[in-house]
């Protein structure tokens, strides 16, 4: 271990706080909420220490709005909240999808729907993560299974941001989210940082919304001679509306998905476990890949070739990754704590039907109804 490296034992939502920090981030507005208040609480305790901005909002709605402005102001900016205040989040969420505006949402999710169960986890959010604003937005959700994934993700999700200007949701749980685990903090120097790439054009001849080969556009820091204009309606490269120009509407849209698709390998985050040989493959993530990773050695021990594919990439989906997988395997699981919200993405990947196991009671889905659910499966073989 270098001298400079840190070992802590941390909870989840500290870790992400931490990760923020070191990842640049000098901006956080949000509002107190369960399982996610101690995310705020860290970040309310951090960002005068490092020179940033803490501050507490009247609501979701505002703390978003917050982010958004921040980062318009250049800041690397973040919030964090659970399932009620991720719906109040979600028109922002599109602004800053379609004005090109980097930012980092934490969605530590809880039971639902609704109040639902304030302090239980559950992973409901999946959809919502890739869904919830209305249109056809572009959107990258990271999703963590351990308290040092949290911390490598968070950072991982700003780099994604900063490289093409676009929100990332990191979609934790409140399981990852309150448990305590060692964490390995690498010395600064060796994080690798990505800052969004700036013009170098000069003031009269910057348009804001002009892109490069990747879809993405360069940003100017105003203040320094740049002035443009931001609408949340469809806009051309100058930033003003052009809500009955076809052509324009057509270009900006498909740009915004060039973003996503020019950099899908390098944004694609996925691990895999004693896969080499399986006949069961368990896709899983968050959480419930914990319990899968516990099931594939009971498996193993059974005579059962287990393997997990863990996926850390929600969206966009790595179908090509889990249909390579999935080619090897006779059977194919996908447990999840909702009523099966990925397991359709999976399922019209490897065209095939996969063994569903949801749960949906606040409780984690345990290693051992895994290998019940995967035994049933073969006593019936």
């Amino acid at each position: 271990m270098s001298l400079k490296e840190d070992v802590r034992f941390m909870q989840g939502n500290e870790a992400i706080a931490e990760a923020a920090i070191l990842a640049g981030v000098r901006f956080f507005a949000g509002y107190p909420i369960t399982p996610a208040t101690e995310i705020a609480e860290m970040m309310a305790l951090r960002m005068p220490q490092v020179g940033g901005v803490f501050i507490q909002m009247e609501d979701e709605i505002a703390s978003i709005a917050a982010v958004i402005g921040a980062s318009m102001a250049g800041f690397k900016a973040m919030t964090a909240t659970s399932g009620p205040g991720f719906t109040l989040m979600q028109e922002n969420l599109g602004y800053a999808t379609i004005v090109d505006i980097p930012c980092v949402i934490v969605d530590v999710q809880r039971g639902g729907p609704s109040t639902g169960l304030p302090t239980l986890p559950a992973q409901g959010d999946v959809m919502q993560a890739r869904w919830g604003t209305h249109g056809d937005h572009p959107i990258v959700v990271l999703c963590p299974a351990t308290v040092q994934e949290a911390f490598e993700l968070t950072i991982e999700a700003f780099n994604i941001s900063e490289l093409i200007r676009n929100p990332v949701i990191l979609l934790s749980d409140a399981v990852v989210g309150h448990v305590r685990e060692k964490v390995t903090l690498p010395d600064p120097s060796r994080i690798r940082i990505v800052n969004r790439r700036v013009t170098n054009l000069p003031p009269e001849q910057y348009k804001p919304f002009a892109a490069g080969p990747d879809g993405v556009p360069d940003f100017a820091y105003r203040g320094k001679g740049y002035r443009y204009h931001v609408t949340s309606n469809v806009h051309d490269e100058e930033g003003f509306p052009a809500t009955y120009n076809h052509k324009v509407a057509n270009e900006l849209i498909r740009r915004l998905h060039k973003k996503i698709e020019f950099y899908r390998k390098e944004i694609t985050y996925y691990k895999t476990y004693r896969v080499e040989d399986s006949d069961v493959l368990i896709v899983a993530y968050g959480c419930t890949a914990r319990s899968a990773k516990d099931a594939v050695n009971m498996l193993r021990e059974g005579g059962i070739r287990a393997g997990l594919l863990q996926l850390q990439t929600l969206w966009p989906f790595p179908g090509e990754v889990v249909e390579g997988y999935a080619k090897r395997a006779k059977v194919v699981v996908v447990p999840e704590m909702n009523m099966g919200q990925l397991v359709g993405e999976v399922e019209r990947c490897i065209c095939r039907k996969a063994v569903r196991i949801n749960r949906v009671d606040g409780k984690m889905i345990s290693p051992w109804e895994i290998v019940d659910a995967i035994k049933e499966v073969f006593s019936h073989a």
